[in-house]
């Protein structure tokens, strides 16, 4: 997934060793969503949002579950401040 290399990148220039550790616990919290569609809150147009709190670094996975398929297509995953949420 083009996401989750871009946020480890964007990561691992300053620490390579979060970088890896965060991607992991991001991608450990997406495969919940196998078991839990649902897990995310709604969003527009039918899709989800799964919060991944990581303190400063935390992301939003954008989703859309298939439920005649059983299927979760991750959209994207992003990091809270590109999705438009701000610190105040």
């Amino acid at each position: 997934m083009g996401d989750l290399e871009r946020l480890f990148d964007f990561i691992a220039e300053e620490d390579p060793a979060r970088a890896c550790k965060q991607l992991l616990s991001v991608r450990r919290a997406l495969e919940l969503l196998a078991d839990h569609p649902l897990l995310g809150r709604e969003a527009e147009e039918g899709r989800r949002e799964l919060i991944l709190s990581r303190g400063r670094y935390g992301y939003i996975a954008k989703y859309r579950w298939l439920p005649a398929e059983d299927v979760v297509l991750i959209l994207a995953v992003r990091h809270q401040r590109e999705a438009g949420y701000l610190e105040e």
